[in-house]
């Protein structure tokens, strides 16, 4: 057996958000890179672009709002001057504007609602499109979701069913790519985690600290473990997987009716 399992050394893969040391786009960029390939970088702004050269010193990065058509065309055109194969897409960008508190749910306001599905959805859709002509004809393209879509979180509010929708889209993406390619699309749905943008999110250190307890073993889940699930769909050995998203929970989905932490809740009553 090859002692580079994942098959990564020279790929190019392109990874679309990161912010910070902390974002789970940062931990695959590097996973990938100790792995052998080549990592190329966006941002949204260049603004951003110069925060970040000092922790991605070296590496190329591109700049490109999502929410701008011209700006997703020119990256395409960007990219494939100078790279004219990737061999992967990661797709770590969401955005929701709370206007400074979480609401009910159903006083979501259109506006709000219609962004998050835009920035959040639509642009792995625009993205994967723009990009066609350079995509290897078995790339692997992984966007970033949630563990559940289906648990009404108040403090998340409406980003769990923009979430829901971006799930779906990976089989219609897998589905409208083969008519000319093996171009698999993927999400990894983790669990709470520690990030900069999480912590954007009203009463999210709560949560994590909640998830903690709930979780059997004890410990939320961490960024690099999320970060490693998708090093993988990013590599030829999950060349079966294709349409789905992989749930990355450490089990917390199993255990929300834990002896002690249902007694805790009683005893509270």
């Amino acid at each position: 057996m090859t002692k580079d399992f994942l098959e990564l050394e020279d790929k190019t893969v392109l990874v679309m958000g990161v912010a910070n040391r902390k974002s789970i786009a940062y931990r695959i960029g590097a996973t990938l890179a100790s792995s052998g390939a080549r990592v190329l970088y966006t941002v949204r702004t260049e603004e951003r672009r110069e925060q970040l050269t000092s922790l991605l010193a070296g590496q190329e990065i591109f700049v490109c709002d999502v929410e701008s058509v011209e700006n997703v065309e020119q990256l395409a055109r960007d990219v494939g001057a100078a790279h004219p194969v990737l061999h992967g897409l990661v797709h770590s960008i969401a955005f929701a504007d709370y206007e400074g508190e979480v609401k009910p749910f159903h006083e979501t306001s259109k506006s709000q609602f219609l962004r998050a599905v835009d920035i959040s959805c639509y642009s792995l859709m625009a993205v994967s499109n723009a990009l066609k002509g350079l995509l290897d004809p078995q790339a692997s393209v992984v966007t970033i979701s949630i563990s559940t879509t289906t648990m009404a979180s108040e403090n998340y509010g409406f980003m769990a069913p923009v979430k829901a929708a971006l799930d779906s889209s990976l089989s219609f993406l897998a589905k409208s790519f083969s008519r000319f390619s093996e171009v698999r699309f993927n999400a990894v749905g983790p669990s709470l985690l520690k990030t900069s943008a999480s912590a954007g999110i009203p009463g999210y250190v709560d949560s994590y600290l909640y998830a903690e307890r709930v979780i059997p073993r004890g410990s939320a889940l961490q960024t690099q473990e999320a970060a490693n699930v998708a090093a993988f769909l990013l590599s030829p050995r999950s060349s079966g997987i294709n349409g789905q998203t992989l749930i990355v929970d450490a089990a917390m989905a199993t255990n929300f009716f834990d002896r002690e932490i249902v007694r805790r809740v009683m005893e509270a009553e």
